[in-house]
């Protein structure tokens, strides 16, 4: 019997070597991929973010029709689109006798429900292959994790450096140390001269997409224009070297700084990319390893990127299906407040947070500082519910997919799991973020002042933060010495800690 194979492409797995397209016989065999609702509607996706992840799905299929492929590509606007992909393979398995449907596995849990149940509505084979967008499978990540009372990061990344033999001497590091980490926090100061960021051109296919977009999501969050984002493997290759030549060796220097009105920095901006697969994790490795041995980039600054990309984002992809579906349900402190409304409107005095959500809002981006220490960071002291934050995190980044985002927010910004992920929570008062940015300068409230009336809420929330939560946080050695300064404090000062946070948290609800 021959085998007719229909094989499928989601619009996250836009790599040009896609597992699933492996003994692919053009003679016999089909392609789909379907501008689908399931994916394009699971959260209310920032508008960019919609135009970014469509266009590139459009160009990525018309890469491969130009490479002869055989494929069916379902546009939302087309007038025969039936409304969910499901439909649209029972159509082409009638209509071709398909004997089986093959597919990478999907990168987000719903996405691998989705799958599930075309199985078992169409009673058609699934063959669902290794996702090779990873360079640590997630069987292998289960096999690390066992027996392991604590998955730090730190060792995994240490085990990946000696498995691809990455900035290794030998099989001890290079350079004689595995994290230049603390080397990578300095503040910004003045006369930094930030590289302009990639700006695409926009083409006839993305000029469509945004024409769709407009018209179909017009009540979704986010500015569409101006639009700059790569959309073809060309293109975010272009990204990626932009990066290593203009940006990479005072990436490690700065890549915790933040200053108003200069939103890229001096990240690399692939994110976007490698997480829906126009870049792959160990190319982009391999680029900023080449930049360090030619002597174009330091070790601390080449070191701390590749952590970024072999240690953390592997490493957070591991957690993530080694722990779902329990892992979305998670709340270590029972945080319920509502999600304040500037989160989508930036309508705030606190100027760190105006201007992280304004920029988000402009560009369905935010490094990982201005996520960590200030979105999240207020997420966390205010103790606004984790399923709120996730969602929106979720919406507004065009990165953003769910086995990144969940992860990152509820383990790392959160400490929603209750310390599986990070060692302790990610709380800090206004002196941190005045620090690494120069936010406070315009802003109504002072760093500086710890109560009263222009104190920054940063200052006060913190305490509040621990004194609320202290029966669960007492006992972690990193924090332990804050409990013991608080309980230093005088009845008055812990009574204005008390209604200063009362009264603020009143206001944003």
């Amino acid at each position: 019997m021959d085998h007719k194979v229909l094989h499928i492409i989601l619009w996250d797995q836009l790599t040009q070597h896609n597992a699933a397209l492996a003994n692919f016989n053009k003679d016999s065999d089909h392609i789909l991929m379907c501008e689908s609702l399931e994916e394009l509607t699971y959260v209310k996706h920032h508008k960019k973010k919609l135009v970014f992840l469509i266009s590139a799905m459009r160009h990525f299929a018309q890469h491969l029709q130009d490479t002869k492929y055989p494929m069916t590509y379902i546009h939302l606007d087309d007038q025969d689109h039936l409304g969910s992909y499901s439909a649209h393979i029972q159509q082409l398995v009638g209509a071709h006798n398909f004997t089986k449907i093959k597919i990478m596995q999907p990168s987000d849990y719903f996405q691998k429900e989705m799958v599930e149940q075309w199985e078992r509505e169409l009673n058609i084979p699934i063959e669902q292959v290794e996702d090779n967008r990873f360079l640590c499978t997630r069987a292998s990540f289960a096999h690390w994790a066992s027996n392991r009372k604590q998955l730090r990061m730190e060792y995994f990344y240490r085990e990946m450096r000696k498995r691809y033999k990455i900035l290794m001497d030998g099989d001890q590091p290079e350079g004689g140390k595995w994290n230049y980490d603390a080397e990578n926090r300095k503040p910004p100061k003045d006369g930094l001269l930030v590289p302009k960021p990639y700006h695409g051109v926009v083409d006839v296919i993305t000029n469509e997409v945004m024409r769709l977009v407009e018209a179909r999501f017009s009540d979704h969050f986010g500015d569409l224009l101006p639009f700059y984002f790569a959309v073809t493997r060309t293109q975010a290759l272009s990204v990626l070297n932009k990066f290593i030549k203009e940006r990479l060796s005072v990436f490690g220097d700065y890549q915790d700084a933040m200053i108003e009105g200069e939103p890229w920095m001096y990240h690399a901006h692939i994110g976007f990319y490698l997480n829906c697969g126009l870049l792959d994790p160990l190319e982009c490795i391999k680029a900023a390893e080449k930049a360090y041995y030619s002597g174009n980039a330091p070790l601390n600054a080449v070191e701390g990127f590749i952590r970024q990309v072999l240690g953390w984002r592997e490493y957070i992809c591991g957690i993530y299906w080694l722990k779902m579906p329990e892992y979305k349900q998670l709340n270590y402190f029972k945080a319920k407040r509502s999600l304040p409304e500037f989160y989508w409107t930036a309508n705030t005095k606190m100027n760190c947070l105006k201007q992280c959500v304004t920029e988000t809002k402009q560009h369905a981006y935010a490094h990982h500082i201005q996520r960590l220490m200030v979105l999240g960071n207020f997420a966390l002291i205010a103790g606004i519910n984790p399923d709120e934050v996730n969602e929106w995190y979720h919406i507004v980044y065009a990165d953003a997919h769910e086995w990144v985002e969940l992860p990152n927010v509820s383990g790392m910004v959160l400490f929603a799991d209750g310390g599986y992920l990070a060692s302790k929570p990610y709380a800090a008062g206004g002196s941190y973020i005045n620090k690494m940015s120069n936010y406070c300068k315009g802003c109504t409230y002072s760093p500086t002042k710890k109560n009263g009336e222009g104190a920054c809420p940063f200052n006060y929330l913190y305490w509040d933060f621990l004194v609320r939560n202290r029966e669960k946080l007492a006992d972690n050695h990193r924090i332990g010495m804050m409990y013991r300064t608080y309980d230093r404090m005088d009845d008055e000062k812990k009574e204005a800690i008390a209604q200063d946070s009362i009264k603020f948290l009143k206001g944003i609800e």
